[in-house]
């Protein structure tokens, strides 16, 4: 016998399991493991034959202790730290610190209920803020879900544990917010009331490119190559802890090169030159390696600072609550309903796939099937016009027949040379013949 479970004295609910684990290999004494689990006698089976799985994989490890706590620290310390980039490790730690460890963190891992998950996003959604003023939001929630269940899938594959249980739950659904996108007269006024800035540069390579935030302010004039028109996208810039770091794009699909427009080229190019005469004022000369869009002493412009203004410049343009990133949703719409291939829109926006860029834009969709009919009726226009011709003249034919019409007639010798050129198929002739 591998393994049995037995009631605890005066618990009706708490099963003792006690699994028979190899003899010591150097005294040959039989060895045993107890584990204690609260709950029915069910609960202590489904329990002992994981633990006998645990074994049979080779992966067996004494998880009785452990609690959901100490797993999520061995988690972010030795998986998310080394395969994740620096800002997810920041939201995943603010995650787990906040709100997962405070609420479900004393729970054993291996005793861990969907029904205890289940409740916690209920408390969340009324009382789940820190600062104790009030619930958090469906996004939110569903946001800590994504990070649980990422967390107990690597247990999983880690062996402590055989099912991941908050696959078994169901998050409150998150309401995206509404996309918002430019129309070209406001991109005009957009940009009518930037000219003044100094950051008027940015956002117009924005509104013409589609880049990121990220990718802009990561931009260098290596990356430029204003005699072809085309940019390379190499690095990006974030703000992580109040530092400015730089790091590799996202994905190889935002590892990319972007062709400029010949109006766009032009414009750097007079900027690249305004900015060399700027440099050399301050006694440092523009250099290849030095960001397109910086301070002017050539220090990496602040992505908060950037973000704060434009919203300024919005609200002054009066476009309130426009964000520096809806610049790139408002160039995707834009290049859409102009009749762009998606797929070269989804290759310009560096997404994994153009069913991903589709997913996003889908509020143009019903623009672009318009416009897909009225070119299909462009293209068939003159072969169904020939065709209504020829059901007209059929029609006409039939009539004058019934009619009793002179055979002579011009009408009905055009009928009957059509007739003659066009004989009916043989199973129209014999549809009409009685049973």
């Amino acid at each position: 016998m591998r393994g049995h479970i037995r009631r605890r004295k005066g618990n009706k609910d708490r099963w003792a399991i006690v699994v028979e684990l190899p003899r010591d290999p150097q005294t040959g004494k039989r060895r045993q493991q107890w584990h204690s689990v609260r709950g029915d006698k069910g609960d202590a089976e489904v329990r002992l034959r994981e633990l006998l799985t645990f074994m049979d994989k080779g992966v067996y490890i004494k998880t009785r202790r452990l609690t959901l706590g100490k797993f999520l620290y061995l988690w972010l310390d030795g998986y998310v730290r080394t395969n994740c980039s620096p800002r997810t490790l920041d939201s995943y730690q603010s995650i787990v610190n906040r709100h997962l460890i405070p609420n479900l963190g004393s729970l054993l891992l291996t005793q861990l209920h969907p029904q205890e998950i289940q409740q916690y996003y209920a408390r969340a959604l009324t009382e789940g803020r820190t600062d104790g003023k009030g619930g958090l939001s469906a996004v939110t929630v569903l946001h800590i879900h994504r990070v649980l269940v990422e967390a107990l899938n690597y247990a999983v594959r880690q062996g402590f544990i055989i099912r991941n249980v908050g696959e078994l739950t169901d998050p409150p659904r998150g309401k995206s917010s509404k996309m918002k996108t430019l129309m070209p007269q406001e991109v005009a006024t957009l940009l009518g009331v930037a000219v003044d800035t100094i950051y008027y540069p940015i956002i117009y390579t924005a509104v013409n490119t589609g880049l990121r935030q990220a990718e802009l302010l990561g931009l260098t004039w290596r990356n430029l190559d204003l005699d072809l028109a085309f940019l390379s996208v190499t690095q990006t810039l974030y703000k992580r802890r109040g530092i400015c770091q730089f790091k590799e794009p996202k994905s190889e699909h935002s590892r990319r090169r972007l062709d400029l427009s010949p109006s766009l080229a032009l414009f750097l190019r007079k900027y690249k030159e305004e900015r060399g005469v700027e440099r050399l004022l301050l006694g440092k000369p523009l250099g290849d390696d030095d960001l397109v869009f910086s301070k002017a002493d050539g220090t990496a412009t602040d992505p908060g600072t950037l973000t704060h203004n434009f919203a300024r410049i919005a609200k002054k343009a009066g476009l309130p609550g426009t964000r520096f990133h809806d610049l790139r949703h408002t160039f995707a719409t834009l290049m859409l309903m102009a009749g762009i291939h998606p797929k070269i829109v989804s290759e310009m926006l560096g997404h994994a796939s153009v069913a991903f860029t589709l997913d996003i834009y889908s509020h143009v969709t019903p623009t672009l099937q318009q416009a897909a009919m009225k070119r299909l009726d462009e293209v068939l226009g003159p072969e169904l016009a020939e065709n209504q011709n020829v059901c007209k003249m059929f029609a006409t034919g039939l009539e004058n027949r019934d009619k009793g019409e002179n055979l002579g007639s011009p009408k009905a010798k055009k009928w009957q040379e059509w007739e003659d050129s066009n004989p009916r198929p043989a199973v129209l002739e014999t549809a009409a013949l009685p049973y």
